[in-house]
């Protein structure tokens, strides 16, 4: 369920979308001072005294059924006795949790936009300033309302503002003069609107009205105030009058040059220094995906082993957690570098001072569990549960945001775990948001959408795609495009049907295509066969119908990873029962992972065709908890409704 509430305007909440229930204006109230709490709890005593000026006999027995109507209103789905997830009481209070609040991203959008690049911050200004229906709590004049509102206006006119420098920044001058013109004569008392405008202006040629407007911001200061300007706006002044203002930047290309070049003066060659803006230069290489992904997974084994060379543990931890690039899939693209690092990890964490801060083994924790995805045991889960211990502990949340990915990679224990990762997702995506923390706020979106997928809850689901995708671009990660591509085939071979299970292949061989060079084998390898095969066996339909099929032999590696659950089905296609009748019983249980569930349903359903029980319960075991599922909880392929599959295994087992 996806909630939104609004302040930014009059008092609103959206569940899944559609307008929510609030209530009358004191419930609406309710709802807009836990808001204006920013998360933390507020008394009920507290909003007795802010609701009401001389609070009337009963005035807490009606702000409990405020809260109970409230509640109502933003969970319409709860069940009776149900612990509220959103509203919830907290002590003697009251607190909003897990609720996407416009002022709350508004201020982070804000915050976030002063350490970014000028288009990147553009685009976070748009997206804050856009947010906006109207005045903050509108309709509300109570006191901390009021207050509430001059500190969002204010920040809006330093998010206009903002905007207005980077558009400058980017060659829009002229095209901002008309905005700031109207701004400076709506909030004339603002140093730098004036000295925006002016600057403005002269980048776009006009240098006599440029001199002017700060001759104009002068005068006004002087006349009205009795003030002089202040110090930035009289150093354009004289800026301006020697021409020194110049519209022309250094390109990236020459910021990366001679920031290097410096480097390499004045860092001197073999300084431990290098280690580690080495690990960190290769977390974003790991970020652009494809061959730069490749190459930083290999240098970063190369760069973990100079550490341990030095023989210290302080250092390779630094090393070891710089690298914090979180994944999406729960297959390793390189096992035996993922070995490496678990081990290195592990030696470094029983090597480290017993005074090493929380942070440190935390992300060496982290580490663990993220390398460990996809493998069989208890120490992956083990180590993220202590991460994020550690993490909480510590206080970090970048450090929080990397123990909750592995969390994530490593919370595939058994089936119908998609409510649990939904919930990780939500919180990431929360966190992340709060602080700026790009690449897990990507992340956490694709994990809600994975996990809406198998709860079927597509709308949302396409929701989270669409963020997810929208911060890709933005932050440039172009491999954000090959999940949500694969998320869109999905989204089509979900909806089909046996008599157009063509169209579901062809959606899936577009998604394919997106693979090519994304430097992502532990995705890739076997991917599109898998999907066809998923879809037509969901149908009824022979396994060698598709093309996916038909071009694959039973013999080859175009299923990678995937062979021993395509196998019996390929074999019976071509009449070998015999053959897929022994292929059933080498069937291995699938990986802890993404594609578990389609794995199980492939594995059941070769059972029944060759009559082995055996297997046969043991696919309807493992498939049980995730009855009310959908067998899509890798956001890229689906074998269909887990209830169907289990129907066919239990009239299979009655007989």
């Amino acid at each position: 369920m996806d909630v939104r509430v609004g302040v930014l305007g009059p008092v609103t909440a959206w569940v899944d979308g559609a307008e929510a229930a609030l209530g009358g204006p004191r419930q609406r109230a309710v709802l807009a001072r836990l808001v204006a709490a920013g998360g933390r709890t507020v008394t009920a005593d507290r909003l007795v005294q802010d609701l009401w000026a001389e609070p009337p006999q009963g005035a807490l027995a009606a702000v409990r059924t405020f809260v109970a109507a409230l509640r109502r209103g933003l969970e319409p789905g709860r069940t009776a006795r149900t612990p509220a997830r959103l509203l919830v009481t907290d002590g003697p209070g009251y607190a909003l949790r897990d609720v996407d609040v416009d002022a709350w991203s508004f201020e982070a959008a804000v915050a976030e936009a002063r350490d970014l690049a000028p288009a990147a911050a553009r685009a976070s200004l748009d997206r804050a300033l856009g947010a906006w229906r109207g005045a903050p709590y509108a309709g509300l004049d109570l006191p901390w309302a009021v207050a509430e509102r001059a500190r969002l206006a204010e920040l809006r006119l330093v998010a206009t503002e903002r905007r207005a420098e980077v558009r400058i920044a980017l060659g829009d001058a002229a095209d901002v003069v008309p905005g700031l013109d109207a701004h400076v004569a709506e909030h004339p008392w603002r140093e730098e609107a004036w000295r925006l405008l002016a600057l403005a202006l002269y980048r776009s040629g006009r240098q006599a009205d440029a001199l002017a407007v700060l001759r104009r911001a002068r005068a006004m200061l002087a006349d009205e105030l009795g003030v002089d300007p202040g110090p930035r706006l009289a150093e354009l002044e004289g800026r301006v009058l020697r021409h020194e203002v110049g519209a022309d930047a250094a390109t990236p290309d020459d910021v990366w040059r001679d920031t290097t070049s410096a480097y390499e003066r004045v860092v001197a060659a073999g300084a431990r220094s290098r280690l580690e803006s080495t690990a960190t230069l290769l977390r974003t290489l790991a970020l652009s995906g494809g061959e730069g992904l490749a190459a930083a997974r290999s240098q970063r084994v190369a760069a973990v082993r100079a550490a341990e060379q030095l023989s210290d543990p302080e250092l390779t931890a630094r090393v070891i957690g710089a690298f914090d690039v979180p994944g999406a899939w729960t297959r390793s693209d390189d096992a035996g570098a993922a070995a490496e690092m678990v081990a290195a990890a592990e030696r470094t964490l029983a090597a480290l001072p017993e005074d090493a801060p929380d942070a440190v083994r935390a992300r060496l924790l982290a580490t663990v569990a993220i390398e460990s995805r996809g493998l069989p045991g208890t120490r992956g889960p083990e180590a993220a549960r202590q991460a994020e211990t550690l993490a909480r502990l510590a206080g970090d949340p970048a450090v929080l945001a990397f123990a909750l990915a592995g969390r994530y990679l490593t919370a595939f224990g058994r089936t119908g775990l998609a409510p649990e990762r939904d919930e990780l997702g939500a919180e990431l995506v929360a966190l992340a948001a709060r602080h700026g923390l790009s690449t897990f706020e990507i992340l956490g979106h694709l994990v809600r959408m994975q996990a809406l997928s198998a709860l079927g809850r597509w709308e949302t689901a396409q929701q989270h795609a669409d963020a997810a995708a929208a911060l890709g671009r933005r932050h440039e990660r172009p491999l954000v495009a090959v999940f949500t591509g694969w998320f869109a085939a999905l989204r089509a071979a979900s909806g089909s049907s046996a008599s157009d299970a063509d169209a579901a292949e062809d959606a899936y061989r577009t998604a394919a295509g997106l693979l090519d060079g994304s430097g992502m084998p532990g995705l890739a390898e076997g991917l599109f066969p898998l999907a066809v095969l998923a879809v037509r066996v969901w149908h009824g339909l022979p396994a060698d119908g598709g093309s996916a099929g038909r071009d694959s032999n039973v013999d080859s590696a175009g299923w990678g990873p995937h062979e021993p659950w395509a196998r019996p089905h390929l074999l019976l296609a071509r009449g070998a029962d015999a053959e897929a009748a022994a292929a059933v019983r080498r069937i291995p249980d699938p990986p802890p992972g993404l594609l578990t569930e389609v794995l199980w349903v492939l594995a059941g359903r070769a059972a029944i065709a060759v009559g082995d029980r055996r297997v046969a319960e043991r696919a309807r075991a493992a498939l049980t908890p995730a009855a009310d599922e959908v067998s899509a909880g890798s956001g890229v392929l689906t074998a269909g409704p887990v209830r169907d599959h289990l129907d066919v295994l239990t009239n299979f087992l009655a007989r």
